[in-house]
């Protein structure tokens, strides 16, 4: 396995991602496990990322009690549209937490993204970034928007996905060898038009019911 990917290997997290891959698993199944999946997947990858600060507090047994807190907390990014699935659950743990959003796309026919939207929150300069994007194949869109992320000085950036193929690790290592990737599950095949196989479907269309994920 790659340098650059982390697998998420936890029981809890391999059923999930195993319920997902279900033709059976219905829209609001799908959108409820991804809700689950997600903030799981976020504890993992910015384990070592918190800066934490003790300060002393009042409980109602005692006067003060020493507690730590997180001082600063990264900011959220969801390429959309399916990242957004992921962004909300994550956002209920990290509630101190900016988010942003990116709005690209892979054309099949120019064969090259199309960002038709980009926004940020004010002052990301030096903040660590969890880029979300559920499943990454041909990992055109995620390399197009860590390119973007890198124009305005960002921190420390980390790729988290639900399912990535070998070739999007490889990709992403070539053009940015930074960024650390933290999956579910990593597997081989792609097919013709660079879609994941056996995957899981079209990850956008199962969280918003549309052709129950096949794609066309």
């Amino acid at each position: 396995m790659s340098e650059n990917l982390e697998i998420v290997s936890h029981p809890v997290v391999q059923h999930k991602l195993g319920l997902l891959r279900k033709v059976e698993t219905t829209s609001p199944e799908f959108r409820l496990i991804v809700q689950q999946l997600s903030p799981l997947l976020a504890y993992e990858a910015c384990r070592d990322w918190f800066i934490q600060e003790e300060k002393e507090v009042q409980t109602p047994m005692e006067e003060f009690a020493k507690a730590r807190f997180i001082a600063d907390w990264p900011v959220l990014v969801s390429i959309m549209r399916a990242g957004n699935g992921m962004l909300d659950p994550i956002l209920s743990l990290f509630s101190s937490s900016a988010a942003g959003h990116i709005g690209i796309y892979r054309d099949k026919f120019i064969k090259n993204t199309v960002e038709y939207y980009f926004r940020l929150p004010d002052n990301v300069q030096d903040k660590n970034i969890l880029l979300l994007d559920p499943l990454v194949a041909t990992a055109d869109t995620v390399i197009a928007s860590i390119d973007r992320l890198k124009q305005y000085d960002v921190g420390e950036i980390r790729m988290l996905t639900l399912l990535i193929s070998k070739l999007g690790v490889s990709k992403i290592k070539s053009f940015h060898p930074d960024v650390k990737i933290f999956a579910a599950g990593c597997q081989e095949g792609l097919d013709s038009n660079g879609y994941l196989v056996p995957g899981l479907g079209d990850a956008g269309d199962r969280l918003y019911q549309i052709n129950n994920g096949k794609h066309l």
